[in-house]
């Protein structure tokens, strides 16, 4: 499974929101995601692609749709 589905499956189970078609939606200004989902969601990032992402370097600017998460993830 490639990262980006991978990503996108994870989102949408921990917020219970499709956003394969919204890949540049604010998951933070829309409520979509909070500081306890996105503890869990970096949990399961490492858990199903092996990539840890340490929590000092987590941005919120740089980690808000979709599509940064995915391109932050392929980086690592």
């Amino acid at each position: 499974m490639d990262i980006k589905t991978t990503i996108l499956e994870i989102i949408e189970e921990l917020t219970g929101t499709d956003v394969s078609n919204q890949l540049d939606m604010d998951l933070y200004e829309e409520g979509l995601l909070d500081s306890m989902g996105t503890v869990q969601m970096l949990v399961e990032i490492d858990g199903r692609l092996g990539v840890t992402v340490p929590v000092s370097e987590y941005e919120r600017s740089e980690w808000g749709t979709p599509q940064q998460i995915i391109d932050q993830v392929s980086k690592l």
